[in-house]
C-alpha cells in the first residue's frame, strides 16, 4: 500500500473528510487516518447552518445531504422553566440555501467519508496514530489497524482533525487534568413520536447546563445538554442505581416545561450517549508545526450549534491557504518548513478573525444560561425584546460563511455530485 503523501489528516469527521476532498480533487495525494467504523454516533446537537449548504453541495454530497436532512429550521425557541419563547431564524442571502436543517452525524459523517474515498482519497479505517514524528516538510505517522497491522505514512504536510475528546500521540504525555465540579459534560439520546415542530430549534436553559434539540433526518428528536459535573453529582444522590443520561432526561423534564411537552409521547430509540468534559476555546498555534481544523482548532460551547460551521468553515480556510492558486509550483512552496510557518501565520489570523467572536459569545450565552440570575436575566430580555434571539444567531455566524463565493467556485470538486 502506498505510504508517500502530500497530506496527511488525522480525523475522519466533517472537518477532516472536507479537507480530504478539497485537496484530492485538487491534484494531491492525501491519507486519512479514522479509528472508528462509521457509521457512528456522536454527541452532537446535529444542527447544520445554512451558511454551510453551499459548501456541503460543492463538496458532491449536495443532493444526498438534501434527501435525508430534516426539515428547515424557521424559528429558534428559548426554553426556561416554565417559559417558551419563540421567534425567527434570520435567512441568508443565498437563494437556494436560507436556512439550517438538521442531520444525524452518522449519515453526515459517512456521506463525507465515503465521498472522500470515490474521489481517490486513500482511507485508513478503522486505524489509529500511534506516533507522529519529524515535522514540516517531513513528516512520520505510524499507523496501526484494529488487527495491529502497523504501517509509517510519510507526507510534508500533517493535518490535525481529531475530535474533542481525542488526543493526539504527541498529546498523550501531557498528565490528565484534575476532576472539577466546573467540568461540562455532554449527553445526546434520540427520541421518536416527540411533538417537536420539525422547523423549531429549541435553546434550553438551566441550573448549571444548557441544552438544545431539534428534529434531524427520519423524523428523530435529537436532545442533547451539557451540565455541570457538580450539578450532575447532586443529582446522582438522589437517583442512585440510574445511569448518567437518565438522570440528565429526568431533570430536563422536571425543570423545563417546553422538554416536558415535547417528550410527553415520546419513545428513547437508542441509549444516551456521554462524552466530556468539553475544553471550549482556541487551540489554534502556529508552533508546533500542525496545521489543525474543527474542534482541533477551537471549540465554542455548543449552545449555539456553530460547530459544524467551525469544522466545515476552518477546513475549507485551510485548504485555500494550502492551495494557494492551485498550481503545482505553488504545492511545492508549502513543502519546506519556512513556507509552512508562513501559511499557519496566515491561517492562523484568519482563523482567529472568522471564529473567535462566535466563541467569545457562545461562552457569554452559556454561562448566563446556566446561572439561575443570568438566565433570569436572559428570559427578561428576551420577554421585552424576542428579535434578540435573531440578532444572536446572526452574531453567532448563522447567515455568515467564512468562505466566499468565489472561494467556493475555485476550489469546489470537479467530480459528480452524489
Amino acid at each position: 500500500m502506498e505510504n508517500k503523501f502530500d497530506a496527511i489528516i488525522i480525523g475522519a469527521g466533517p472537518a477532516g473528510s472536507s479537507a480530504a476532498i478539497l485537496l484530492a480533487n485538487n491534484g494531491w495525494s492525501v491519507a486519512l487516518v479514522e479509528k472508528q467504523t462509521f457509521p457512528r454516533r456522536k454527541v452532537c446537537g446535529e444542527c447544520i447552518a445554512a451558511s454551510n449548504l453551499p459548501l456541503l453541495h460543492a463538496l458532491g454530497v449536495g443532493p444526498a445531504f438534501e434527501r435525508s436532512a430534516g426539515a428547515a429550521l424557521r424559528h429558534v425557541a428559548f426554553m426556561k422553566g416554565a417559559e417558551t419563547i419563540i421567534a425567527r431564524l434570520p435567512a441568508t442571502n443565498h437563494a437556494e440555501h436560507q436556512w439550517g436543517r438538521a442531520l444525524g452525524r452518522e449519515t453526515l459523517d459517512t456521506l463525507l467519508l465515503e465521498r472522500a474515498r470515490a474521489i481517490g482519497v486513500t482511507v485508513f479505517q478503522p486505524w489509529s496514530a500511534q506516533s507522529i514524528a519529524g515535522g514540516p516538510g517531513a513528516w512520520r505517522c505510524v499507523v496501526k489497524s484494529n488487527t495491529q497491522t502497523s504501517q509509517p505514512l510519510f507526507a510534508p504536510i500533517l493535518i490535525d482533525a481529531h475530535g474533542s475528546w481525542e488526543k493526539l500521540p504527541s498529546d498523550r504525555v501531557e498528565p490528565r487534568r484534575p476532576r472539577l465540579g466546573a467540568d461540562l459534560l455532554a449527553f445526546k439520546a434520540n427520541f421518536v413520536g416527540t411533538c417537536l415542530d420539525e422547523g423549531v430549534l429549541p435553546v434550553l436553559a438551566f441550573a448549571g447546563g444548557y441544552g438544545g434539540m431539534v428534529v434531524a433526518d427520519r423524523g428523530v428528536t435529537t436532545l442533547a445538554a451539557c451540565v455541570r459535573r457538580d450539578r450532575l453529582d447532586m443529582l446522582r444522590q438522589n437517583d442512585l442505581g440510574k445511569s448518567a443520561g437518565k438522570i440528565v432526561e429526568a431533570m430536563l423534564k422536571r425543570e423545563c416545561a417546553g422538554v416536558r411537552k415535547v417528550l410527553a409521547t415520546a419513545t428513547i430509540s437508542d441509549s444516551w450517549l456521554a462524552a466530556g468534559p468539553l475544553s471550549p476555546g482556541v487551540r489554534v498555534h502556529t508552533d508546533d508545526g500542525l496545521f489543525r481544523i474543527g474542534n482541533a482548532a477551537g471549540e465554542a460551547h455548543p449552545i449555539i450549534g456553530e460547530g459544524m460551521s467551525m469544522a466545515l468553515q476552518s477546513a475549507w480556510l485551510l485548504s485555500a491557504e494550502l492551495l494557494g492558486n492551485k498550481s503545482a509550483g505553488c504545492r511545492q512552496t508549502n513543502n519546506d518548513m519556512v513556507s509552512q510557518q508562513a501559511a499557519r501565520h496566515r491561517y492562523a489570523a484568519n482563523w482567529h478573525r472568522q471564529f473567535a467572536p462566535r466563541i467569545r459569545l457562545a461562552s457569554a450565552f452559556a454561562h448566563a444560561s446556566m446561572s439561575q440570575r443570568g438566565a433570569n436575566v436572559l428570559l427578561i430580555l428576551l420577554k421585552t425584546w424576542p428579535g434578540l434571539l435573531l440578532l444572536g444567531a446572526k452574531w453567532g455566524g448563522k447567515t455568515r460563511c467564512a468562505i466566499s463565493e468565489a472561494s467556493i467556485a475555485s476550489l469546489a470538486p470537479r467530480a459528480e455530485s452524489v
